[in-house]
């Protein structure tokens, strides 16, 4: 198994999205690269911890190669926009990836040179080592599935999980 640890905006739609591919085992919403200790998500809305919202992706890569989880990421949200996705603004929803050893970084930075042939412009992704990682509380934990009338899923998540389903097709988990 491997784990990413990957912010693009709000962590709704990143578990959303990997929870629908084959191989991935787990996703965790959380928070990380902030300064405060143990943030609750007001805390972090209001943009001073730093944290960013983020997902722990757990996959096996005899499943779904590590390649393709990262460039799901890339799809899935725009990694062009500084501290923003959409209508989303702050700190908190910046683009990040977060490596915990060394070979991670440069898978990551060659997924984001890949994305640079995809996403015209600069790329503002930042890639920084994994600081401390907090659990999201349980209620954003897999939020899409419990909660799939809410207007944010339905304007924002859904077309996100309907373009990756469309676009990864062959790595779409069997309902």
């Amino acid at each position: 198994m491997r784990t990413f640890h990957l912010a693009g905006g709000c962590f709704w739609c990143l578990d959303a999205v990997y929870r629908v591919l084959d191989g991935v085992h787990d996703v965790v919403s959380g928070y990380t690269g902030g300064t405060v200790a143990n943030p609750s998500y007001e805390a972090v809305c209001t943009g001073t911890t730093g944290h960013a919202e983020a997902v722990k992706v757990v996959f096996d890569p005899e499943v779904i190669p590590a390649d393709v989880i990262l460039d799901v990421f890339f799809t899935l949200h725009d990694p062009r926009q500084l501290n923003r996705q959409g209508a989303d603004v702050g700190t908190q929803y910046r683009s990040a990836m977060f490596y915990a050893v060394d070979e991670e970084k440069a898978i990551f930075e060659a997924a984001r040179d890949r994305a640079g042939g995809y996403w015209e412009g600069g790329i503002v992704t930042e890639i920084t080592p994994l600081p401390e990682w907090y659990d999201a509380e349980e209620y954003h934990q897999d939020f899409f599935a419990k909660n799939p009338g809410q207007g944010y899923c339905l304007a924002v998540a859904l077309p996100k999980v309907n373009k990756i389903r469309s676009s990864y097709a062959p790595y779409i988990r069997a309902s």
